[in-house]
């Protein structure tokens, strides 16, 4: 006889579950369990990870969930009535279950939330089949009317449910935890009905971390979570009990009710739930009339190529073939379809948008109007973007105006189904600076003994967070802090236990799903804790997308430089008169590149700070490849070939090439290795690797796995021996030109994609600079240290920024248009600064100021606007518009009379900023 885990919570019941899922299932193998369930509270975060494990570790996954069930129904909401909920523990035994699980918990989040995501009797009924239920613990129906003495009431609890889900699927959970209060008079009662009403009993341990001496952990975990202390009597631990128990273990505690120990078996052996992952699900693209996917693809592709005349170069029909071959094997047309859809969309609205990544290496990319760039003009590989050999889907991340996704996103909903699309959900985890201090807090210390301890943990890098225990090993001084004081050593100790817990769930920055039906077919979805009405899936973007449930996953990633862009573009039509098509730019404008050179990088798309700015200076850039190569080189990996670079184009030193194929990549990168697909090439070319193998030599290299680095160091040298004739030490030495991208590398593409709107930012400041600057200052208009900033580099440029003015600033900076002075010479144009930038001056206000000027006319003195605040309703004018002497309304009124120059202006600037 074995014992089955049939109630255990993960770090995925929210900061009350410490148990990680992988911990969970090492410790059910080595006590020899051949199954084991999941439970967490109202929720179905971690069950992909949960399923994926435990088929990887040959055991059986039991796909469950602790349930809130409503006191009265799920609509119900009155305080002090429907705070008051139940516990059920509800198992799925099939697939037909598993779906069910997945309405009901849904249905507890968009329908049933109050303080806790609840369903109701009526909600169960509806879905019950597939479902096996558990009586629950302590906290539910069947233990609270035993614990009120009704028993008579417990009995018709009891058939309730069996009437929910059935005789055979109802049983009556019993537990083990003595140091509850009323426990065996508790337990007794539940024997005695199971006897009574012949309902087999089952024995569970509600476990919420793995080892007994984890419960000063959770103790800790649970004082974080209700923002209280450990001292504080009223957390509850279980003094050890809530643990993940052996077979042994259970046997002793339950010797009484073998029978108990006897049914986990018995449920683990009806629960079968077998999911189909790694697949790839597209959403319903509208065809046209007798055609597929793959018939609109191509002539989609063929007639753009057609109206840009490309079809006369031989490569581009050839490789645009061979790409539509890859992509039609693979079944991908549809997602092509969807995403040049939604680009299309973006781009007849007036959304600026690019796209990132690796796509850009696609000739069909291009032709269907996903991406910007020539992958034949920029040397681009298509199979670092779909290699034919690896069974990965398509990854299209697109870039739009950030003031504008959300516009995409409800395009996206009007066309497939607002109850098809989502946006990702994501967990934020407990990191190692975080633990300590949010554990010195709970244990009683003051903030300043948890900081100082944190502040000893290093920063962790891009990818690769730190931890404490590798904080410990490079850190003397805190393993020196751990060793010698007793406070520290705990508040470590427990941290480490704690690091990398689940804190809260939150909305991935750009993922979006798009499902072919509605999306409660697949995934449990709920609303975003901080936006009602944002729907986000419970499954993060690892476990929704191919790798897990086979959606197709979008990126939507909101950019500000967009926004800049497209509100640079519209000020520049709006007071010049000039239409910019900002895709149809020159690429060799020499203002731009002059602009650069002298270091006039602030407010640019991936080209500003001030060692790229240093660099810029130094490389003075004559063409977009050395935009493209800047933003590449600025990464960790390759950061350190820039001054080699710049070195080799400026002629101070020789262009050297590892060996004579290089230059058939690294031309015009002057032989230095700048992107990832270099270290590609390199391969392919010299070591005979095939577009298979390098992809396994692609994994190595960006995941930095020490085991795997090792085997393709081996491959790579005795390759460049047999296929190139390489002597091994040469080959040694170009392997060293590829360790330092074991940091961070850009692929080409994506750097092609980025340096495209970085000059595109270059071109609209060095030729419309006030206008550019203004959507600059309106984009960074809630950062007060950034604006300061900016305001510098309009002095440097010679743009004036005049003081905010009650008659004639609007919501957003503006620009001045400039006439002539006394003398009859052209003024230059001026920026305004914007009411929305004031402190203390909201939205409703601002839109109260200017309703009141467009139909009362100008304010006229000190004395009138006061006088309108005063007669405005709250919150349209707060207590904040009518304070003391540094009053913002002052320094608007005063703006009429400021002196204008920059100097004076820039003292009063902490005046009106937030």
């Amino acid at each position: 006889m074995q014992f089955i885990h049939l109630h255990t919570h993960s770090h995925y019941s929210l900061l009350d579950g410490l148990s990680k899922i992988d911990g969970m299932i090492e410790l059910a193998k080595r006590h020899g369990m051949t199954a084991i369930g999941l439970t967490d509270h109202g929720a179905m975060y971690g069950v992909i990870d949960f399923y994926s494990s435990c088929v990887k570790n040959g055991l059986k996954p039991i796909i469950g969930v602790e349930m809130y069930i409503a006191n009265r129904t799920r609509f119900d909401k009155e305080p002090g009535i429907d705070n008051k909920r139940y516990h059920l523990t509800v198992l799925a035994k099939n697939n037909v279950g598993y779906q069910n699980l997945i309405k009901l918990v849904s249905a507890a989040h968009l329908e049933g939330y109050y303080y806790k995501p609840r369903v109701d009797k009526e909600l169960l009924k509806k879905h019950a089949e597939g479902l096996i239920a558990l009586s629950g613990c302590p906290a539910g129906e069947l233990a609270r009317v035993i614990q009120s003495g009704a028993m008579e009431q417990a009995q018709n609890v009891i058939r309730e449910y069996q009437g929910i889900f059935g005789p055979e699927n109802y049983y009556i959970e019993i537990m083990h935890h003595p140091d509850l209060e009323n426990f065996w008079k508790w337990r007794m009662a539940l024997i005695e009905l199971s006897r009574k009403l012949s309902i087999p009993l089952v024995a569970t341990q509600d476990s919420h971390y793995l080892h007994a001496e984890d419960a000063m952990a959770h103790k800790t975990l649970i004082a974080i979570s209700t923002n209280s202390d450990i001292s504080d009597t009223a957390i509850f631990s279980g003094s050890g009990q809530y643990h993940f128990i052996s077979t042994q273990e259970a046997l002793e505690l339950f010797k009484d009710i073998p029978e108990a120990v006897l049914n986990t078996e018995k449920i683990a052996e009806r629960c079968n739930v077998t999911l189909r992952l790694g697949t790839f699900i597209f959403p319903d693209f509208p065809l046209s009339p007798g055609k597929t996917a793959n018939d609109m693809l191509d002539e989609l592709t063929y007639t753009t190529a057609q109206n840009r005349n490309l079809l006369e170069t031989p490569a581009v029909e050839e490789r645009r073939r061979y790409e539509l071959e890859v992509i039609g094997k693979k079944n991908y047309a549809p997602y092509f379809l969807v995403v040049a859809d939604l680009l299309r969309f973006a781009r007849e609205s007036g959304i600026y948008t690019t796209v990132r990544g690796s796509a850009a290496g696609s000739l069909v990319a291009y032709l269907a109007g996903i991406t910007n760039v020539n992958p034949i003009e920029f040397q681009l590989p298509f199979e670092r973007f779909l290699n034919p050999f690896r069974p990965s889907a398509p990854d299209i991340d697109m870039d739009f105006a950030d003031n504008r996704r959300e516009e995409v996103i409800e395009y996206a909903k009007k066309k497939y189904g607002a109850d098809k699309v989502a946006q990702i959900g994501t967990f934020g985890t407990m990191m190692a600076r975080g633990a300590v201090r949010d554990v010195a807090r709970a244990s009683g210390k003051s903030y300043e003994f948890g900081d100082r301890i944190a502040r000893l943990i290093p920063m962790g890098s891009q990818g690769f967070p730190m931890t404490i225990e590798h904080a410990m090993e490079i850190e003397p001084e805190l393993k020196r802090l751990f060793d010698t004081d007793p406070e520290a050593r705990q508040i470590l100790s427990i941290a480490k236990k704690l690091e990398g817990t689940v804190r809260h769930v939150s909305v991935h920055a750009a993922g979006v799903v798009i499902a072919p039906k509605p999306l409660i077919e697949y995934v449990p979805i709920q609303y975003d804790p901080k936006e009602s009405g944002k729907l986000i899936t419970q499954y993060d973007m690892y476990t929704v997308g191919e790798d897990g449930v086979g959606l197709t996953k979008l990126d939507f990633l909101g950019i500000r430089n967009l926004a800049i862009l497209e509100d640079a573009v519209r000020l520049v039509q709006e007071h010049q008169g000039i239409k910019i098509h900002i895709e149809e730019i020159p690429f060799d404008d020499t203002k731009t590149f002059a602009m650069l050179s002298r270091g006039q990088t602030e407010g640019l798309f991936q080209l500003n700070g001030t060692n790229m700015t240093a660099y810029l200076k130094e490389l003075k850039p004559t063409t977009i490849h050395d935009i493209n190569a800047m933003v590449a080189l600025y990464r960790p990996g390759p950061m350190n070939n820039i001054p080699e670079y710049i070195a080799r184009k400026h002629g101070k030193k020789p262009i050297i090439y590892f060996h004579p194929k290089a230059q058939n990549f690294l031309a015009k990168s002057y032989g230095i290795l700048v992107y990832q697909d270099d270290l590609l090439f390199t391969a392919l070319e010299l070591a005979g690797y095939t577009w298979e193998s390098v992809d396994k030599f692609r994994k190595a290299v960006g995941k930095k796995i020490p085991a795997e680095m090792a085997k393709q160091h081996e491959i790579f040298v005795e390759g460049c021996q047999q296929h190139s004739g390489i002597k091994k030490e040469e080959a040694e030495y170009i392997w060293g030109l590829f360790e330092p991208f074991q940091g961070y590398g850009f692929n080409k593409a994506h750097a092609a994609c980025y340096g495209r709107v970085a000059y595109q930012t270059a071109y609209m400041k060095a030729n419309f600079p006030t206008e550019y600057m203004c959507s600059v200052l309106s984009a960074e208009s809630g950062d007060v240290e950034k604006i300061a900033v900016i305001l510098s580099e309009c002095e440097r440029m010679g743009i004036p920024v005049l003081p905010p003015d009650i008659n004639t600033s609007q919501q957003n900076f503006t620009v001045i248009k400039a006439c002539t002075n006394e003398n009859g010479l052209p003024k230059t144009d001026e920026i305004r600064f914007g009411l929305l930038t004031i402190k203390n001056l909201g939205a409703n206000t601002v839109d109260a100021i200017l309703t009141e000027r467009s139909t009362g006319g100008k304010f006229s003195s000190l004395a009138v606007f006061p006088l309108f605040a005063c007669q405005r309703p709250r919150p349209q004018a707060s207590k904040n518009v009518l304070g003391g002497k540094k009053n913002f309304w002052v320094s608007m009124c005063q703006g009429i009379r400021l002196t204008r120059t920059s100097q004076k202006f820039r003292k009063r600037v902490p005046r009106f900023l937030p």
